[in-house]
């Protein structure tokens, strides 16, 4: 049997965080505070979360209704 090319579930330990911070510096420090699950070394990947705030001008009134528009769909759905 093959079990293709992704790694068996019991091989993936995966979970996350999010934090709201004022930098990227001030979330490496929270990082480096991480605990480790392993006994050995293990990685951390990070990364931001955009709001719309962050497109500035880029982000038009009609992006921003297509945007409310879309929410309000997928809210509908669940």
């Amino acid at each position: 049997m093959i079990d293709g090319p992704f790694a068996e579930t019991k091989e993936t330990h995966r979970g996350f965080w999010l934090w709201q911070l004022r930098s990227m510096e001030e979330a490496v420090e929270w990082v480096k505070r991480c605990p480790n699950p392993f006994d050995g070394e293990s990685d951390i990947e990070f990364g931001q979360v955009f709001e719309a705030e962050d497109f500035g001008t880029e982000l038009t009134p009609e992006l921003r209704e297509q945007e409310e528009r879309q929410r309000k769909e997928d809210g509908s759905k669940k």
